[in-house]
């Protein structure tokens, strides 16, 4: 877990932060250039547009009738020389009479008469090239009436779309311009406010290993619930320690009580010899021996602290961990007179640690053996259930009362109770492995007849 918060911790909240700043500015900008290029066409062709306008006019009041009643037109100068460009256009225009065409590019096509206007636009292609054409619509009196003429007036695109460009990039610079500064303003503004989280930092560096108070700090309100969550987190820590502090402390007592008793009877070994020597002798094994597995069961309770930091669990078949168990324990039950056997299915898999389950059955068939009364039958089971995997030891004894089994299983201070001692590291145990891999441990007695069953049930497996 650890490795895994170490991995996810390696990026910066001031680079994440840019990194969306940049990507919704880039988003934006270009909705916004999209925009702006349409915008920058639409007043680029409104300029060509009214200068278009402006020399079809100038041309349109050159025209008068001759002595023959003919449309002429004098074309000036100026009227061509204001579609001049730096884009270098290439100019075009046509002047049609009542009768057609008179003068000009007679190929240049004419933009259709506007009953709302006198003048019309239209976009073209003369040749290969694209143009934008202006046609003027007029009239010119001969005396005895008037004569309706046309003056169309083109020129090519590239002004136009040199313009619109022009626009484009000015706009585009303003935007990166925009952007760079919002960096800037962001990159300032998310160091002021990190500062309270680099206090909060100072704080915990400076506290004792054991102050696991709750953090009071002067924070944002959106770190507030980062910050309850670290109290929560330091309680439920205070309270794993304290509970630490109370296992230990039953361990110690179940320690003293042994080592005293073989400092007694080496003394009394000392002091006597024949007989009373053999006796003493005898009692001094039997508390070596129960010490040893006190031990034994205080270096299974570490082996179960490791095991809760991995991260995953491996699959396994806990009925061959039952039956090879239950084939250990049969020298054991037999010194005993009981009858240990054992009923399963071929192949029961679940998700957990196999030494670990070995250790959780040792200790529930430990108990059977030793408490279940002389020449009890004794069975283990490996079963499917509706509820998924289980494991049961059922016995037919008296054994403990049915309300000290969940006393013991829920971590009981043992010192209280010397009478349930002996049973307590050991089912103690059996709860923190069960514990780990998800499981619940169940106590019920038999019907109709003495004993009780112990089962273990794993969850599902998906």
């Amino acid at each position: 877990m650890t490795d895994a918060l170490a991995t996810t911790g390696n990026w910066s909240l001031r680079r994440r932060l840019l990194g969306w700043l940049f990507l919704s500015t880039a988003l934006l900008g270009l909705i916004a250039l999209a925009d702006t290029w349409r915008e920058a066409r639409r007043t680029a062709q409104g300029v060509s547009d009214r200068v278009l306008a402006g020399s079809a006019l100038a041309i349109a009041e050159r025209a008068s009738v001759d002595l023959s009643g003919e449309i002429e037109v004098d074309i000036p100068y100026s009227a061509l020389d204001m579609l001049a460009s730096a884009a270098e256009d290439q100019v075009f225009y046509r002047v049609d009479g009542p009768d057609g065409f008179l003068t000009g590019y007679e190929t240049l096509a004419i933009a259709a008469e506007n009953a709302e206007a006198k003048l019309s636009f239209i976009d073209g292609r003369f040749g290969e090239t694209p143009i934008r054409i202006a046609t003027f619509y007029s009239q010119v009196s001969t005396g005895d009436g008037l004569l309706p003429f046309s003056v169309t007036v083109a020129e090519s695109t590239r002004a136009r779309d040199a313009l619109a460009q022009s626009i484009l990039i000015r706009s585009a610079l303003r935007l990166a311009g925009l952007a760079a500064g919002a960096a800037l303003i962001v990159w300032i503004t998310v160091t002021i406010a990190l500062r309270p989280l680099d206090r909060v930092a100072r704080t915990l560096s400076h506290r004792a290993p054991d102050d696991l108070s709750p953090l009071r700090a002067d924070i944002p309100h959106e770190v507030a619930g980062l910050i309850d969550a670290m109290n929560r987190f330091m309680q439920r820590l205070d309270d794993a320690v304290a509970a630490l502090r109370n296992f230990t402390g039953n361990a110690g007592h179940q320690l003293r009580t042994p080592l005293a008793t073989v400092r007694a009877q080496l003394a009394l070994i000392a002091r006597n010899s024949g007989a009373e020597t053999r006796e003493g002798i005898a009692k001094a094994d039997v508390a070596l021996v129960r010490a040893e597995r006190v031990l034994a069961q205080l270096l299974m309770l570490a082996r179960i602290d490791a095991a809760a930091a991995k991260l995953a669990l491996p699959e396994i078949d806990i009925a061959a961990i039952a039956r090879s168990t239950t084939a250990d324990a049969i020298p054991e039950a037999d010194r005993f007179g009981h009858d240990l056997g054992f009923e399963g299915v071929g192949h029961l898999p679940v998700r957990a640690d196999a030494v670990l389950c070995a250790e959780l059955l040792t200790n529930l068939l430990d108990n059977a053996i030793r408490y279940a009364g002389p020449r009890a039958k004794i069975t283990v089971r490996a079963l499917t259930t509706p509820d998924g995997p289980a494991l049961e030891v059922e016995d037919s004894g008296p054994g403990l009362p049915p309300d000290a089994i969940p006393a013991l299983l829920g971590r009981k201070d043992l010192r209280a109770d010397p009478a349930l001692g002996v049973h307590g590291l050991g089912l103690a145990v059996v709860g923190e492995i069960a514990r780990l891999f998800g499981a619940t441990l169940s106590f019920q007695p038999l019907k109709d007849q003495p004993g009780h069953v112990i089962r273990c049930q794993f969850p599902p497996q998906g």
